[in-house]
């Protein structure tokens, strides 16, 4: 096989493998747009419906949990654009140079000075310019293209919802296992490369850590999305309150991994000295790793209703975190070095973060207990 034909092979699988995992935005996309053009046409009667297909299309791009405001952004956009067109092509006429500059020059004027934002700026100035050169608006087609867009955006939001409408806490749930997950075993292997004196092993770890955020990130889109779900199902006073509760963990979750970061840059510190690492160091890391993998596990229970299950998580949560810290506290002596220092201070940090994550009582108790415990009571 000439290395063309190998080139070609492998970009065939890549396309394969990458259709096999996004088959599903595929689908639905399609579906979306198409039951869009099947309403405007056939139930509201529209001749030519373009911008339900359009909105549809524009409103699943974004990702879940910013879906609700894209939608309203399009309408908006799309009244504003054609209002826009109504003016300048009654006032200098359609498919003219000067139609083109001055729908652009004031659509884009408009959006600016009130502020929009990029997605209603582009579908305002798309929309005028449609109606300019394309398909010029008269008296009976203004109100239609609004309201191909309200459909297109509505059809999108139901599409959207239709997997996780039963249980749209359920995504938030995996994602909040996985995040801790991924922050747990990068305190694993910490743990593994200070035991063996392995620099290039924290160093492999610390660049994992570097990409923890995205982690976070994560969290926060899944939280996003459980409450767009929510907004559109009717039996939801609950999951809100569920939600509400990892919504303000989610910025402990984001301190807890910085700190982790921190400890981690240290440890690589460490590895690079003389003297060996204290074995009871890395022990004090992967007692910390239990815990954070105990706050996820209470937070994915909270989420899922089980309170009582989630309350378990939660005292095994302080239970680790504590034993952690009176770990690593008994290595903080008066000849430790500067980065088992620095290692030692954010393993009690964390522990601080992770506590306040799941709630663990009060947030203002919570360092006291902290500091009793490096202290060795």
């Amino acid at each position: 096989m000439t290395a063309t034909a190998s080139r070609a092979a492998a970009a065939l699988r890549q396309a394969a493998g990458r259709l096999r995992h996004g088959w599903r935005p595929v689908l639905q996309d399609t579906l979306a747009a198409t039951v869009a053009w099947i309403i405007a046409t056939r139930v509201a009667g529209h001749p030519l419906p373009f911008f339900a297909p359009a909105a549809a299309l524009n409103v699943l791009a974004q990702a879940r949990g910013r879906r609700i405001r894209r939608t309203a952004e399009v309408v908006i956009g799309v009244a504003v654009g054609v209002l826009v067109a109504e003016l300048v092509v009654q006032a200098l006429g359609p498919r003219t140079t000067g139609t083109v500059f001055a729908v652009l020059l004031l659509t884009v004027t408009l959006a600016v000075a009130f502020g929009a934002s990029s997605v209603s700026t582009v579908q305002a100035t798309l929309s005028a310019l449609y109606l300019a050169v394309v398909s010029p608006p008269d008296e009976t087609l203004v109100p239609v293209r609004f309201v191909d867009a309200l459909i297109g955006g509505a059809v999108a939001l139901v599409t959207s919802q239709v997997l996780s409408a039963r249980r749209p806490l359920v995504p938030l749930a995996g994602q909040v296992r996985q995040t801790f997950a991924e922050l747990a075993g990068v305190l694993d292997d910490t743990a593994e490369a200070l035991r063996h004196g392995d620099q290039n092993g924290a160093r492999a770890v610390l660049d994992r850590a570097r990409h923890a955020d995205a982690a976070v990130d994560r969290l926060r889109d899944a939280t996003r999305a459980a409450g767009e779900g929510l907004r559109l199902t009717v039996r939801r006073r609950r999951g809100l309150g569920r939600l509400r509760w990892v919504e303000g963990s989610v910025r402990q979750v984001d301190l807890a991994v910085r700190d982790v970061r921190a400890l981690v840059r240290a440890a690589v510190t460490l590895t690079r000295g003389d003297s060996p690492v204290p074995a009871e160091l890395g022990d004090a890391l992967h007692t910390l790793g239990q815990a954070v993998r105990a706050a996820g596990d209470a937070l994915a229970a909270e989420v899922g209703g089980r309170e009582r299950e989630s309350a378990g998580h939660r005292a095994r949560t302080e239970e680790r975190a504590l034993a952690a810290v009176r770990s690593a506290g008994r290595l903080f002596t008066g000849d430790a070095t500067l980065p088992l220092a620095m290692v030692t201070g954010q393993v009690r940090d964390t522990a601080i973060d992770l506590l306040r994550a799941v709630d663990a009582g009060d947030d203002d108790a919570i360092p006291d207990r902290v500091d009793a415990a490096a202290a060795g009571h």
